[in-house]
């Protein structure tokens, strides 16, 4: 079984040897993105990981079906980076990974405490030797309504995490969680809106997804609402989130994740400008905190990411399958 590895980074060369080794996988590692072109040099291998910055299309899948690669994984938990169904018309199967909750909860909560103890005008200041305390009051979260939008795995933890705050915690969720129903109170997705404090949001990308929080969603909220995204960037409308920010009917937003991410985040542009204006443009504000797609990032999901790279392309191989393939 031979595997290569892609977009490796220098944390991930341990775990990697480890379920080599475990799983008698033979694999090598670039650095690098995976390319059309650079599919041409993959014969003989079975199969390709990639991380988020790595996209693999019709061109890509193409190249790899020639060269008789039959299995790509992703190391991410989002696949929107990946054409599912047209592997699945050339016969390349995809899956994805998955990691414990707890770091994007745990993350998601300190963007929660960013925010409402306004932590970013507080650091600017500390630069300049400015220790004075105007305008940098905060608030409690024990006192507010935190809605969270999604009762998946990570939404879960968030719920568990905010348990020791004391707050009122609503929750939204095509699919309620019976065994939530005496920690939260389930609410539709309007009724969240209109009455959280805080709203965090932990949806799947989807087409219906996709742009949820718009101007008519804002429309419903609270008056300085707090918007925390860890989950995708596409679920945010930019343009309605910075009228949102400029008319002041958003109080602050923090985002791990930011639409058209991709060629930005996970690299570093010390010396470049910054082509994605409407990140450029939001990013000034006081009130707006974001990080760099980095709420995955622990040693315990990295470890789980790479297993599940390698694994994946093993099990679909010798197995037949694996827990998470991916299917049009």
């Amino acid at each position: 079984m031979k595997i290569k590895m892609y977009e490796v980074r220098e944390d991930e060369k341990k775990a990697i040897e480890r379920v080599a080794e475990e799983l008698g996988a033979d694999v090598s590692i670039s650095s690098n993105i995976l390319t059309p072109q650079e599919a041409e040099s993959l014969r003989g291998i079975d199969g390709v990981s990639i991380l988020g910055r790595t996209t693999v299309n019709k061109e890509l899948l193409d190249g790899l079906k020639k060269a008789g690669v039959g299995y790509v994984s992703t190391r991410t938990v989002g696949y929107n980076h990946m054409d599912v169904a047209y592997a699945a018309e050339v016969g390349i199967r995809l899956c994805n990974a998955n990691y414990p909750p707890y770091g994007v909860a745990e993350f998601t909560i300190m963007l929660m405490l960013l925010a409402l103890r306004k932590y970013k005008p507080a650091m600017w200041r500390q630069g300049v030797n400015d220790y004075s305390l105007s305008g940098l009051q905060g608030r409690e979260i024990r006192n507010m309504t935190v809605g969270v939008m999604g009762t998946g795995k990570i939404g879960r933890a968030v719920i568990k995490d905010l348990g020791g705050f004391g707050c009122r915690i609503l929750a939204y969720d095509p699919y309620p969680a019976e065994d939530l129903k005496n920690t939260v109170e389930y609410v539709d997705g309007d009724t969240l809106l209109r009455t959280s404090d805080i709203i965090t949001l932990h949806i799947p990308l989807m087409e219906s997804t996709r742009h949820m929080i718009n101007r008519e969603a804002i429309a419903k909220m609270k008056t300085g609402v707090v918007i925390i995204n860890a989950s995708r960037g596409e679920l945010t409308d930019i343009e309605a989130l910075t009228e949102g920010i400029e008319t002041e009917k958003i109080g602050a937003l923090a985002m791990d994740v930011f639409e058209d991410e991709n060629g930005i985040y996970h690299e570093s542009r010390i010396n470049d400008i910054i082509r994605n204006r409407k990140m450029a443009y939001i990013r000034q504000f006081p009130n707006v905190v974001l990080t760099q797609h980095m709420a995955f990032y622990t040693d315990a999901n990295t470890d789980s990411m790479v297993e599940c790279g390698i694994r994946g392309i093993v099990e679909m191989k010798e197995k037949g399958s694996c827990a998470s393939e991916l299917h049009p």
